[in-house]
């Protein structure tokens, strides 16, 4: 037997067919059409072959009153799960790209469509792991020495403190060498591991993380710098992006695997220039020290592992 709600949706999508380009007459005045939002598209990978979608309507003639999802082309027919509802789940999806409409039909009969394009791409993806000794494209800057900056140390800093009475804060940057990754690909995880000195030559000299304040911001850096700048020319950085990483009382934490993806992919799509790290509030006395790619240690090399295609 026939769906009674298909039959209803339809009628109405008859209504608004036969309706004067998609408008309707009342009392004089002329109905706009009620508008049709589909969504954002979607890419899935392999051995994935079920999205959901979930699609919006407004109108000003009163209210939503039937919905339909439909297939306009792709490699294969697929199941729409629920064609007649504003979320459905579609199956069987497969290697390629497809285009799906999204209808919505409101009280007054009147109908607005938009699409959505759903891509499936091969699960065929590249990962890299780069943890550098000795690497030239690391640096640290006290703010107290308007011409100090070392870039051969072997540690990183995110820290205020004192010498000799005298109050500095450090920041450091950080670079990875990207240039084997392809400048179309796109990044599918960049994961950053750091790791706490564990003989600190800074600070207390005891402690890697220090202090009731230590909670640090890293960023993607936006602007060229070498092993020459200096504090005053801090590089200006990403801050809509940028992750602040948690105040700690331990006195050693590694920070192992942070998901660093939103920073990574502007470095291989526009340009690459590494991480900025400093305290999120430079007050003293409070320190993050890590170990840089100079440290004896080569397990305690900063590193960073990423998957791309």
């Amino acid at each position: 037997m026939l769906n009674i709600r298909y039959l209803m949706l339809g009628l109405l999508f008859l209504t608004s067919l036969i309706s004067c380009e998609d408008q309707t007459i009342i009392n004089n005045q002329t109905l706009p059409p009620p508008i049709a939002n589909a969504g954002s598209s979607v890419t899935i990978q392999e051995p994935l072959s079920i999205v959901s979608l979930t699609g919006s309507g407004t109108t000003q003639n009163g209210y939503i009153v039937g919905y339909l999802w439909s297939q306009i082309s792709g490699p294969n027919n697929p199941l729409i799960v629920s064609p007649s509802a504003s979320t459905t789940e579609i199956n069987n999806l497969i290697l390629g790209n497809y285009l799906f409409q999204f209808a919505v039909i409101d009280s007054a009969g009147l109908t607005g469509v938009d699409t959505i394009s759903v891509r499936v791409i091969p699960n065929s993806s590249t990962t890299i792991t780069l943890q550098p000794s000795n690497s030239p494209t690391e640096l640290v800057m006290v703010d107290t020495d308007p011409d100090y900056s070392s870039s051969n140390g072997p540690e990183l800093l995110a820290e205020a403190w004192t010498s000799g009475g005298s109050i500095f804060n450090c920041r450091s940057l950080l670079k990875f060498d990207l240039s084997s990754i392809p400048a179309n690909s796109t990044i599918l995880s960049a994961r950053l591991s750091i790791y706490s000195s564990p003989n600190p030559v800074n600070g207390n000299l005891i402690d890697a993380n220090f202090g009731t304040q230590n909670a640090m911001y890293l960023s993607s850096v936006l602007a060229p710098w070498n092993s020459s700048t200096l504090f005053p020319n801090t590089p200006a950085s990403n801050i809509a992006t940028r992750m602040l990483i948690p105040h700690t009382n331990n006195s050693f934490e590694d920070i192992i695997d942070l998901d660093v993806t939103d920073l990574v992919q502007p470095m291989i799509s526009n340009a690459n220039y590494g991480f900025l790290m400093q305290l999120q509030t430079e007050v003293q006395y409070n320190s993050r020290i890590f170990a840089s790619s100079y440290h004896p240690d080569p397990t305690k090399h900063p590193k960073l592992i990423i998957s791309y295609q």
